[in-house]
């Protein structure tokens, strides 16, 4: 048995906010600074009583409604989240009963981020193998603008909200091949929001400005973007070596290298230190930003729409965490 992608969709809430509207609110940066540092000339952001399982329940709607798909034909659910609706219950329980699945399904979600969509491919991948489900409903929701201090420019130029739905099955378009995975929990500090949790549970109210005039809080998503970028430009080089060996592909046989759409400036870097033609290596976060665990299903779409999701694939997530991961998938002629 083989595991295969047979269906991809996603969805974006409603409110758009333009670097046009971010500048009134930071008259220091312009429009051509943002798009020329991070390659975003807009990003979706949900309302406040919109939540991540919303958007990933509107993009299960899509995908259902786009290939005719036949719900009670899910046998199980996973939810990627790093914004869930509640400690508990787990938010894919909820989504089962929105989207009126059987409950004969199982259903979960896992905490991971930038990687996230490759680690549920992983994940779902085994499902599959491992005779435990024959169609599972892969859904990614994150709405990290919750997350954000209103005065953080950095990370509000960056970020989007965004759900995606990807029907994993034993048939499709795509056929999963193998995975390399890595964490190094050393990072966790450069990329967090301290509190909220159990092991800092209440707020602390503790922000302060760096010399930048941007906000540093624990109650607030926190990003070192130096760091971040020292991680990936490092992490990234051997992980692609990784996967192609472990799937036997030479490298100039991989017809597209889709990769986390971070921002512009590191993908730019990435692709020139990997020696990546740029007809083979595709954007879409012009319109969206990043959109954490749903970039790259979002670009897959986007490249369907196109007819350019062709041959060998090589997906790559890497960030919070630190976690890294990536796979190569093969399109069926």
């Amino acid at each position: 048995m083989k595991a295969y992608i047979k269906a991809i969709s996603y969805y974006l809430p409603e409110t758009v906010v333009t670097n046009e509207e971010l500048i009134k609110e930071f008259p220091e940066w312009s429009v051509d600074k943002i798009v020329n540092k991070v390659g975003i000339d807009q990003r979706h952001i949900a309302k406040p009583d919109e939540t991540s399982a919303d958007l990933a329940t509107k993009a299960a709607e899509k995908l259902f409604a786009e290939y005719d798909i036949d719900k009670s034909s899910i046998d199980f659910i996973l939810f990627c989240t790093q914004s869930p609706d509640y400690f508990l219950p787990t938010s894919a329980c909820l989504i089962q009963e929105k989207l009126k699945i059987p409950t004969s399904c199982g259903a979960l979600d896992f905490n991971l981020g930038c990687s996230g969509y490759v680690y549920g491919l992983s994940l779902a991948k085994g499902l599959l193998l491992g005779g435990i489900a024959n169609n599972i409903l892969f859904l990614t929701g994150e709405t990290y603008s919750k997350f954000m201090h209103p005065k953080d420019k950095g990370n509000r130029t960056l970020f989007g909200d965004a759900g995606s739905a990807t029907l994993i099955s034993t048939d499709g378009f795509a056929e999963i091949g193998n995975f390399s995975l890595g964490t190094d929990g050393k990072g966790a500090k450069n990329l967090i929001v301290k509190t909220g949790g159990m092991r800092n549970r209440e707020k602390v109210d503790d922000v302060k400005f760096d010399e930048n005039g941007n906000p540093i809080s624990s109650d607030h998503l926190y990003m070192n973007g130096a760091e971040i970028f020292n991680f990936t430009i490092e992490a990234v080089p051997p992980l692609i070596e990784d996967t192609l060996k472990k799937n036997d592909i030479p490298f100039e046989e991989v017809d597209s290298f889709i990769f986390h759409q971070a921002n512009k400036f590191m993908l730019n870097y990435l692709r020139k230190k990997l020696k990546i033609e740029e007809s083979k290596f595709p954007y879409f976060m012009r319109e969206v930003g990043n959109t954490v665990s749903s970039t790259l299903p979002i670009v897959m779409y986007e490249e369907m729409k196109t007819n350019n999701l062709k041959g060998n694939i090589l997906l790559a997530g890497f960030g919070v965490g630190y976690s890294w991961g990536a796979t190569i998938i093969k399109t069926i002629e």
